[in-house]
């Protein structure tokens, strides 16, 4: 952001080829406790918090959005490797920074976190709510391949109850 750059998109590699592991990063479908307990929530925890402090610090995390996601979530229900599998149903995104409004939650799942109990919230949804902070008015019509317009969050509507 100090150097001018306007997007930022980082990924959790799998490192494949510098750390032979058995487990695909995120992707645990075998000992998901174990993984997640030992590598990935604690490396995730020191990463996301050291980047919140270091944009508050500098003063740009009023400028900045940062969000968490994935593909698809993972099951209720634990298989019978100790693992958890891929799950649309239901799941989670972070929001912070640049115009969110902080330590907010929205939406609710059932009991077993399986489904949407309270406020869904669609991909379009998604999409808007980021083009609401980067200042792009989500309704922005641009030409897809045959020339019609197309509205670029898809008809989804920006998450206002997180936006301050």
């Amino acid at each position: 952001m100090e150097r001018g750059a306007r997007f930022i998109n980082v990924t959790w590699d799998l490192f494949w080829d510098r750390v032979k592991v058995d487990y695909d990063a995120w992707d645990t479908h075998t000992n998901n406790f174990a993984i997640l307990k030992q590598n990935k929530l604690p490396g995730f925890d020191q990463t996301f918090s050291a980047l919140m402090e270091d944009l508050e610090a500098r003063g740009l995390l009023d400028e900045t959005l940062v969000v968490v996601m994935s593909e698809m979530g993972r099951t209720p229900r634990i298989n019978g490797n100790a693992g958890r599998d891929h799950w649309t149903f239901c799941y989670s995104a972070l929001f912070a920074g640049a115009g969110i409004r902080g330590g907010t939650v929205y939406g609710a799942s059932d009991a077993q976190a399986a489904y949407v109990k309270d406020h869904p919230v669609s991909t379009s949804d998604i999409c808007a709510t980021v083009y609401q902070c980067l200042g792009i008015d989500p309704e922005l019509r641009v030409p897809d391949a045959l020339s019609r317009p197309v509205e670029i969050a898809h008809g989804g509507k920006p998450i206002h109850a997180i936006l301050t």
